[in-house]
């Protein structure tokens, strides 16, 4: 790319949906939003039997979970919308801030991936087994798919923090 900001070309560039899909940070970003879909969507629909959390009974490990998983998709969301009009902002400062916002909230919710997938483990750890295994799968797959999450989140941190030591070309400067 001859000239640019922050990994991006000069503003006012069309938006190109097939350039915008194939981008690293663009993919590893839809893989952040779909595993925050399946953590929170399988706490929610089978980690609850009869009003009770089948993590030990903790209903905080349950609405942790949730809570973590719905942040992440929200974020997600925002995060390609900022993504996809990347290339259409004209300031350099707003690129910079937006590529500091994207590294530092997903340095943060990396972290905050590690603690609940920690949280959930060891809740599971101390659980009794479900009546009829109800739930048993739905609770391994938020536990693998937050643990999933952890590296999803620390490659879009990498891409960001690449895209932060690109910095402005001379020219924008």
């Amino acid at each position: 790319m001859n000239g640019g900001a922050y990994g991006a070309g000069k503003a006012g560039q069309a938006f190109d949906p097939i350039m915008f899909l194939i981008k690293p940070q663009v993919t590893l970003r839809i893989l952040c939003w779909l595993f925050s879909i399946v953590v929170f969507g399988c706490i929610s629909s089978g980690a609850w039997l009869d009003e009770r959390c089948l993590y030990n009974s903790d209903s905080n490990a349950c609405n942790f979970g949730v809570a973590i998983g719905v942040i992440a998709f929200l974020a997600s969301c925002g995060f390609l919308a900022i993504e996809a009009m990347f290339e259409n902002f004209s300031s350099i400062k707003i690129r910079k801030r937006a590529v500091i916002a994207d590294m530092a909230f997903s340095g943060l919710w990396a972290f905050m991936w590690v603690v609940c997938f920690c949280y959930l483990c060891d809740a599971w750890r101390k659980s009794d087994m479900p009546s009829d295994g109800y739930g048993l799968n739905n609770i391994r797959a938020a536990i693998a798919f937050s643990f999933f999450s952890v590296f999803a989140w620390a490659g879009c941190v990498f891409f960001a923090y690449h895209r932060y030591r690109q910095g402005a070309d001379a020219p924008f400067v």
